[in-house]
């Protein structure tokens, strides 16, 4: 009897334990694959909010702090890979706008983005600053990088750049010959073709490039916010724009052959990609897989060829992952903390860091 009661007891400790088990939530073993790669600090601002950094081909970094406070001393730097140190670029001249002092045409006045692309350097300027309407219409500086001289300015007239407008980010599309970019603040595309300087705008107020949230939702509370088309990525192999509102949770894409015609791209033109996270910017490799930040989960996302979404980091070390760049294997990201901000900055620490794909 003795015996048969201790065979009862452990089937029904056993019967007991596997259902325990069902239920239990999965061990970190069980739910990550691949541990998460190791990040590297390039470079660490402080008091200095940078938003915007990218590689050229050669391994020269540049990063950029918008206007969106007084007192920033420097717009776009260039930095030292091997210490994190850096300097005004191309010199402090071009720097030197303060808010409230008067405009000229070349100086930087509230530039969001720096793109490398080959032996040229894009730095886009919104012409705003402290979040208000345009000063003057956007530009796009280009830099060659081989003597760092500005070789040529592209401006975007008013009519395509509204008084509302924040020129976010911007793609190049060398066999098209045309800069594309997102406007953020006013909702919709812009096409600027390189020979010629002249741009459109186009998907004005479309359901793509608006904003369909008027916050994000972080540990530390809600963001409220309303952003509209700001994310852009290009995917030359097949011919596609990406493109993604910050405030939503819908990735979109047009062909660039749409884009170039003279007619106005419509509803069928639009192709609904995939439900994401709230990005920032966005980025292909080589092997088409797209990365984007999920800003409220403090993670990186990558979208891969066939469709399905995997992480490649996640933790303290993403606070706002804002704009990425590729250069040998490493992709670079920079640590905004938009949601973090509130008020003074001045101890504040923001960084661009790498780490291997």
């Amino acid at each position: 009897m003795k015996k048969i009661v201790l065979l009862l007891a452990a089937i029904v400790l056993g019967g007991c334990g596997d259902k325990t088990k069902k239920e239990q939530p999965k061990t970190e073993a069980e739910t990550v694959s691949v541990a998460l790669p190791k990040v590297e600090n390039v470079a660490t601002f402080k008091g200095m909010q940078v938003t915007g950094v990218t590689v050229t081909d050669k391994g020269r970094i540049f990063a950029n702090f918008p206007r969106w406070r007084r007192g920033i001393p420097l717009a776009v730097v260039e930095v030292n890979a091997n210490d994190g140190s850096y300097a005004p670029y191309p010199n402090k001249e071009m720097n030197r706008w303060e808010i409230g002092s008067a405009l000229f045409p070349d100086v930087f006045v509230g530039v969001q983005s720096v793109v490398a692309f080959e032996n040229h350097l894009y730095v886009l300027d919104t012409r705003s600053a402290l979040f208000g309407p345009i000063l003057d219409e956007p530009r796009i500086f280009v830099f060659n990088l081989d003597t760092d001289s500005l070789e040529r300015t592209y401006v975007v007239p008013k009519g395509v750049a509204k008084p509302n407008s924040y020129i976010n980010d911007l793609r190049i599309d060398k066999e098209k010959g045309k800069i594309y970019f997102t406007d953020s603040g006013a909702g919709g595309l812009l096409v600027l073709d390189m020979a010629s300087g002249k741009s459109k705008r186009i998907l004005d107020n479309h359901p793509s490039t608006m904003a369909e949230m008027d916050h994000l939702t972080f540990d530390n509370g809600k963001w409220n916010n309303t952003i509209h088309s700001d994310g852009i990525a290009l995917d030359t192999k097949n011919n596609k724009l990406y493109y993604h509102a910050l405030t939503g949770y819908s990735l979109y894409a047009i062909d660039t052959k749409v884009l170039v015609s003279e007619e106005n791209p419509s509803d069928a033109h639009v192709q609904f990609i995939k439900k994401t996270g709230a990005p920032d910017g966005m980025i292909f490799d080589d092997a088409g897989n797209l990365y984007f930040a999920d800003l409220e989960n403090n993670r990186i996302d990558y979208l891969t060829p066939t469709g399905e979404t995997k992480t490649l980091l996640e933790g303290d070390a993403v606070k706002w992952a804002d704009t990425f760049s590729i250069y040998k294997g490493y992709l670079y990201y920079t640590n905004s903390r938009i949601n973090e901000v509130q008020g003074d900055i001045s101890e504040m620490e923001f960084t661009i860091n790498r780490v291997a794909l």
